[in-house]
Parts: structure tokens; C-alpha cells; sequence
């Protein structure tokens, strides 16, 4: 793809997030509109919105992925790793602010998300393993707050860089189940 080509889908897909996050009806010509390209770019691309949507939704966990690859859950410090992950979905949330269960009928993305949830639950019982968060709390209470306090970070905290929130979401989470 040419780099302006290139340049433009980018354009499309962070643009059709952040619209479609604001209001889930909205057309593509004011996605192609709000990116700055002409309407017959986006549909060259995509013959409908609902295949733009799932270009959305990819892109999303494609970043999600590469948050969890760079965030190295198996084997960085616990505290290393519950931080670049926060951080990392945090900016995610913030690029891509659209809500993925509404394509969750869709089986690569349902998978996709499966793999992301266990391997996200394989490290908080590897935290709590390691005496970092609490063991008496019920099963799956943790796994359940985390992805809430890291969007309601990047939404309600939009003054802070994302490290910054991650300091916040991760002192909220170790403080409040931590074992100190």
C-alpha cells in the first residue's frame, strides 16, 4: 500500500472509532468527512459500514495484542508488567474507543478476545501467586474490575498521559486489593 493510501486508512479507522464511539449510527461519508478524505476513498475500501466497523474492531485488538506482547505477562517483574499493560490499554482505550462487544457474534474476534481474557487471567493468579494482590477475594473479582478501571481511566482522566493514569489505575488496584 502507498504511504498516503496507508496514511488515509489510518486516518479512516481512528476517525470511524472515535465517531462511532460518540454515536454508533453514524455514516461514512461524516467518518470520510471527520478524516479528511472523500467519501469514494472509504468506499473504495469498504463496501459497507459494517465492514468498516469490523476494520475498527480489528485494529482495536490488534493494539490489544501488541499491549500484552510488550507488556511480557509471563515473565517481567509482576509489578513491571501490571504497569506496561495498564499503560498500554489505557492509550488503547483512548485511540480506539469503541466497544467491542457489539461484534463479539463474529467468531475470529470472539476468539481473539477469548485468548487476550486467559492470558490476562493467567497473570493476575501469577500476581496473586506471588503475594502482589489479595488471594481471599472471589474468583475472577479482579479479572472483572481491572478492564473497568482502565477505561474508566482513560475517559474520566484525560488530563493525565496515559503512564499516568496506569499509576493511578494500578495504586487503585494494589491498594485496594494489594496486601499491604
Amino acid at each position: 500500500m502507498r504511504v498516503d493510501a496507508t496514511r488515509n486508512l489510518e486516518r479512516v479507522l481512528s476517525t470511524g472509532a472515535r465517531l462511532l464511539a460518540d454515536d454508533p449510527s453514524v455514516s461514512m461519508a461524516a467518518i470520510a468527512a471527520g478524516a479528511g478524505v472523500d467519501r469514494r476513498t472509504v468506499y473504495r475500501r469498504f463496501a459497507s459500514r459494517e465492514e468498516l466497523l469490523a476494520a475498527v474492531y480489528q485494529a482495536r485488538y490488534d493494539a490489544v495484542e501488541e499491549v500484552v506482547d510488550a507488556a511480557r505477562l509471563r515473565e517481567a517483574p509482576v509489578t513491571v508488567a501490571l504497569h506496561r499493560y495498564v499503560e498500554g490499554v489505557i492509550a488503547v482505550n483512548r485511540r480506539w474507543p469503541v466497544e467491542t462487544s457489539r461484534l463479539l457474534a463474529e467468531e475470529t474476534l470472539r476468539e481473539r478476545r477469548r485468548r487476550l481474557i486467559d492470558e490476562v487471567d493467567r497473570f493476575l493468579r501469577r500476581a496473586t501467586d506471588e503475594g502482589l494482590l489479595r488471594s481471599d477475594l472471589p474468583p475472577g473479582w479482579l479479572a472483572a474490575i481491572l478492564p473497568s478501571l482502565m477505561l474508566h481511566a482513560a475517559e474520566k482522566l484525560p488530563e493525565l498521559s496515559a503512564a499516568q493514569a496506569a499509576d493511578v489505575v494500578v495504586d487503585t488496584l494494589l491498594r485496594g486489593a494489594g496486601m499491604s
